[in-house]
């Protein structure tokens, strides 16, 4: 492999979720490999170029429309925003499930969907799916996120063998990070008893004692939507310190 094998440049890519922590610094990888990204999140956020309500057909419709407009193609898709809940099954609300599903599996769904016939206008497309260790090991207090992140796992395999049918083929991957340091992981230990005790719990699960920073993770996707992969799709990357290898 060569280093222009890794190369994003004249690439086109849409980041949903793009004002977080993890679309930050993927929009970040993808720019530093000579990528152009189109910044989309929920209205208000800071930098980003199109309001984009994941779970709203009407909004995926629309901004899709308007990439076609400006740009006619699209040659990389991150699946990238997400929420987590914490509860069990007895005390998670449905209310509270169904969210977590419909920002997680409807927005990746509804993305996927509609982002395929600007793909298949790319001479290199892919797709990258933000799942996440909890879609391949459980835990009794992350029901409705266990949940969405196993559907996102099996729908990206879906996703792959249908865009591995066009020419070229619409390769699609999904990544699986464990603890990452920023927002989600500041907002899961906020609402704990004893924030620092979470924290040092978290850490203690990671067989590399620490969690894992943003840009290893962006690292990933970015490699994923480059040429250097070009022969993978339908699989799982996963990014945890050795989490799920015990």
């Amino acid at each position: 492999m060569t280093i222009a094998a890794t190369s994003l440049n004249d690439h086109l890519v849409l980041i949903t979720g793009s004002a977080g922590t993890l679309g930050t610094a993927t929009a970040a990888a993808i720019e530093a490999a000579g990528g152009r990204v189109i910044r989309t999140d929920l209205s208000g956020k800071a930098g980003i170029d199109h309001v984009l309500d994941v779970t709203s057909e009407a909004d995926w419709q629309r901004v899709i429309a308007a990439i076609d407009t400006s740009h006619h193609r699209l040659d990389g898709l991150v699946n990238n925003a997400g929420v987590v809940a914490i509860g069990d099954v007895e005390q998670t609300s449905y209310e509270a499930f169904r969210r977590v599903m419909a920002i997680n599996v409807d927005g990746v769904f509804l993305g996927c969907k509609y982002a395929m016939p600007l793909l298949a206008r790319s001479r290199a497309p892919s797709i990258v799916n933000l799942s996440s260790v909890s879609g391949l090991i459980a835990g009794p207090g992350t029901v409705a996120y266990n949940a969405s992140k196993g559907a996102v796992r099996l729908l990206t395999k879906s996703v792959a063998l249908h865009g591995a049918r066009k020419s070229p083929p619409i390769r699609c991957n999904s990544v699986h990070p464990s603890f990452i340091a920023g927002d989600m992981i500041d907002g899961m230990t906020a609402i704990s008893r004893d924030p620092e005790k979470m924290l040092h719990k978290l850490i203690a699960d990671v067989p590399m004692g620490r969690l894992g920073q943003p840009h290893e993770v962006a690292n990933c996707v970015a490699w994923l939507l480059s040429p250097a992969s070009a022969f993978q799709t339908g699989s799982e990357m996963v990014v945890d310190g050795g989490l799920v290898a015990r």
